[in-house]
């Protein structure tokens, strides 16, 4: 995806919307899924975020290729004790945006055992991945560019760094997985008119809450 290209996605506060995607942040507790979450839909940062506790949502909605998408996006909780109350939440998912720390090497470590959950679970094996190398604005790497790069490869999807801090790679990672949602036809298809799994107390355009609390 060209820099011009990702500069496509922008916010709307439009009510209409031609399609709802379901995005998934997915990966091991405190890798910065929360924060990338809060930086993406208010442009915010908190220095010392809570765990999430089971599933905690937000909704977005942008403007891409001339149409007016509404974004529900859902942040999992990575603590082993919850995985039972996130499993439902992959089904129906148009997209996961797998996250590990770049100071953390075993949160790399533990992508595979993350997409094999996934795989279980989803509902769809088109479901659009992105790979996410969170926290660069420390100096502390653990994991290289070439290593992260290499496993995306593995999984036939595109590598981004990003700090959910500095901003730097937050909305590209958003804008790559839309774009991968927009290019694939059958999960456009299930991404009518309609939710999958949207909490009932979602009633305006932009918003959140917690799925499970």
């Amino acid at each position: 995806v060209q820099a011009s290209d990702r500069r496509e996605l922008k916010i709307t506060m439009q009510g209409h919307y031609d399609h709802i995607f379901k995005i998934l942040l997915i990966g091991d507790a405190g890798v910065g899924k929360s924060s990338i979450l809060l930086r993406f839909t208010d442009d915010a940062f908190e220095e010392h975020l809570a765990s999430t506790i089971g599933v905690d949502f937000k909704v977005k909605t942008v403007h891409m290729r001339g149409k007016t998408l509404k974004l529900t996006i859902w942040d999992t909780a990575g603590q082993e004790r919850f995985r039972t109350l996130t499993s439902s939440y992959y089904r129906g998912c148009h997209g996961i945006i797998l996250v590990f720390d770049v100071n953390d090497r075993p949160s790399f470590e533990h992508l595979r055992t993350w997409l094999d959950e996934f795989e279980l679970y989803a509902t769809s094996a088109a479901a659009a991945k992105l790979l996410v190398g969170n926290k660069v604005d420390l100096d502390a790497r653990e994991v290289t560019v070439e290593e992260a790069q290499a496993f995306a490869r593995q999984q036939a999807t595109m590598y981004i760094e990003t700090s959910a801090k500095t901003r730097s790679g937050i909305l590209q990672a958003f804008d790559e997985i839309v774009q991968k949602v927009l290019d694939t036809p059958e999960l456009l298809a299930d991404a009518g008119g309609r939710a999958t799994a949207l909490p009932q107390q979602l009633d305006s355009d932009d918003g959140g809450g917690c799925g499970m609390c």
